[in-house]
């Protein structure tokens, strides 16, 4: 996936204000089951947030990257404990991007 631009980034951190959480990661982290389920919501949705565990910053921050690795969705950002993650659908885009 390209880079977002930090106007692409901004629109999108617009849009997921509004949104709930729709995975919850766990101690356990990064699993086969928390990609599957976050590859699944991305599907459905292109934007989504993530609930992140109760870590410090750093250990967060490593998850997030984690997850969006696993899942080939770009990171829009992070804010307290929750991730934003982006991934355009293949076929049906509901997220409109503003040009670069």
């Amino acid at each position: 996936m390209k880079p977002l631009t930090g106007k692409q980034q901004r629109h999108l951190k617009a849009l997921a204000h509004a949104l709930e959480p729709v995975v919850i990661l766990g101690k356990d982290g990064v699993s086969e089951g928390v990609l599957t389920a976050t590859d699944q919501a991305l599907v459905d949705h292109e934007l989504i947030k993530v609930k992140l565990p109760d870590l410090d910053r750093d250990e967060r921050a490593v998850l997030a990257v984690r997850l969006a690795e696993g899942t080939e969705a770009a990171l829009v950002g992070t804010i307290g404990r929750v991730a934003i993650l982006y991934r355009r659908h293949p076929s049906e885009p509901k997220v409109a991007l503003p040009q670069r």
